[in-house]
């Protein structure tokens, strides 16, 4: 069985304001992912700018099948 991540997030801005997940879902490859990979994948992924501070929340690895195509098959079309 596929690794999916559920977790709650916080982004903070360097401009002011900022963005929050709840119970986020992400796939992952093998059995766990460390915060610092998730802020970095949700900043990357979400495209966000001018990020002063991610903190991940409540994170938890479950076993669900993956939601997402693998990259390699995403930058084929």
């Amino acid at each position: 069985m596929d690794k999916r991540v559920i977790f709650d997030f916080e982004v903070d801005f360097t401009n002011g304001g900022g963005i929050q997940g709840q119970e986020f879902r992400l796939d992952i490859e093998g059995d766990d992912i460390s915060d610092e990979e998730l802020a970095k994948y949700i900043v990357k992924d979400m495209r966000l700018l001018m990020v002063d501070e991610v903190r991940i929340l409540h994170k938890k690895i479950i076993s669900e099948k993956h939601k997402r195509k693998p990259a390699e098959e995403d930058s084929e079309k």
